[in-house]
């Protein structure tokens, strides 16, 4: 049965979130006009795609759940609806197939973002079933007028739209370039919504005293490969958090996958405490005993460096971080350079700042929202993505709960239109 009535159901916000509410209240046939501030939706699904579209991940529910810590229980009950698996489904619907990996992650065959998001802007303005999605680009919401209007304010002049109901999906903070500004967070607190402040999540951080200018000009840029990285509990009941990978020196400190794996702990001791430090292992996949030997194996007149080199492969970035964070007086014990090599201190200043993080922690709080992800203070009002208050590591995690949220969003403003 069509829900369409003279006033339409309004998406602010023309990400992957916005979309998939968007598609279903089309799909269900009721009239919905999506709002973006940008000329084009897509823009930060469309970057992020650039080195390939991870869309998923094809680890079993359980842990896919487990990714998203405090928040497990809230996003969890979501992907229930919407996991990893139904999300491929509905790419192949698209038309767009995909497989999974190495790592577990899964990807468009293609690689692509800009396929898939032509496909599915397609299909929401010409569905074969349900109604068009109406679209209006440059349009920057601004709040609600005296009369519960919508506004916007448009390359015409102030706009107001009269909405039955409104799915909130402006994202975080991150990429501000791409649309994601953070600027609906004063306009909801002024109503009294709760929401907990924005933090970078999946970010960078600067190193304590900053890289030597010799370090940051000759190494910036450059990956440490094969090591791993450990982080002493910072509370009582926290586990070690140890974890192999990659990751990337930059000219103030580091970024990269392994970093954004550890982000979120890293970036709430500096909260808590002032400080956060990991160790980096050179050599993870070398025993101490085995480091120790090599180190200590005569070297002849060989220079150090030589010697490590020969015996370890120890040489460039890995070799300059030696002499970088560890003490000159530790290249004279062999048992000491040893565990050095084994752990590196990397002590850190500070994240980066939230613009230049892949995501953003904070948001709406799950605690003011219904299981439909309408807040409780403002009837008919939803809010799905970024903007409420989850993080999860790369590793399509975040784009996966972003759907899903949108999704069950969409299927919570039917359910409002329904009752009332």
């Amino acid at each position: 049965m069509a829900l369409t009535s003279e006033r339409p159901v309004v998406v602010i916000g023309g990400g992957p979130a916005g979309l998939m509410a968007a598609e279903v209240l089309s799909q269900a046939g009721q009239a919905v006009h999506l709002y973006d501030a940008m000329p084009s939706v897509g823009r930060k699904f469309l970057l992020a795609g650039k080195g390939g579209l991870n869309l998923t991940h094809s680890e079993g529910a359980q842990v896919f759940a487990g990714r998203f810590g405090a928040r497990r229980a809230a996003i969890e009950s979501v992907l229930q609806d919407f996991g990893g698996g139904a999300l491929r489904a509905w790419a192949l619907d698209l038309g767009v197939e995909t497989f999974v990996g190495s790592s577990g992650r899964v990807f468009p065959v293609d690689m692509k973002a800009a396929p898939l998001l032509r496909a599915w802007l397609h299909r929401l303005r010409q569905p074969t079933q349900g109604v068009p999605v109406q679209f209006h680009m440059r349009h920057r919401w601004t709040g609600w007028d005296a009369q519960g209007a919508l506004s916007f304010e448009s390359p015409a002049g102030p706009v107001q739209v009269p909405a039955l109901a409104v799915v909130l999906a402006l994202g975080g903070g991150s990429w501000a370039r791409l649309g994601s500004t953070g600027a609906w967070v004063p306009l909801l607190a002024r109503l009294g919504v709760a929401v907990a402040p924005l933090k970078p999540s999946n970010c960078g951080f600067d190193v304590r005293g900053g890289w030597s200018p010799y370090f940051a000009q000759r190494f910036a840029g450059q990956p440490f490969k094969s090591v791993a990285i450990t982080i002493a509990p910072g509370a009582v009941g926290e586990p070690v958090f140890q974890r192999k990978g990659e990751f990337v020196a930059t000219a103030t400190g580091v970024e990269g996958s392994l970093i954004y794996a550890a982000s979120q702990r890293l970036r709430d001791a500096l909260e808590h405490s002032g400080q956060a430090q990991f160790y980096l292992d050179l050599l993870p996949d070398l025993p101490l005993e085995r480091v120790l030997a090599e180190v200590a194996h005569p070297r002849g007149s060989r220079s150090l460096s030589s010697h490590l080199k020969s015996r370890l492969c120890l040489e460039g970035i890995k070799a300059a971080i030696l002499r970088e964070r560890v003490p000159k007086e530790a290249f004279l014990d062999a048992a000491v350079l040893a565990a050095a090599i084994k752990a590196v201190p990397i002590a850190l200043q500070a994240a980066r700042p939230l613009d230049e993080a892949i995501s953003t922690a904070g948001g709406v709080l799950f605690e003011v929202i219904n299981p439909d992800l309408m807040l409780e203070q403002l009837p008919g009002v939803f809010c799905a993505g970024e903007m409420l208050d989850w993080e999860a590591p790369t590793g399509g995690y975040l784009l996966t709960a972003s759907m899903a949220t949108g999704r069950r969003a969409g299927l919570g403003v039917l359910n409002y239109l329904r009752s009332t």
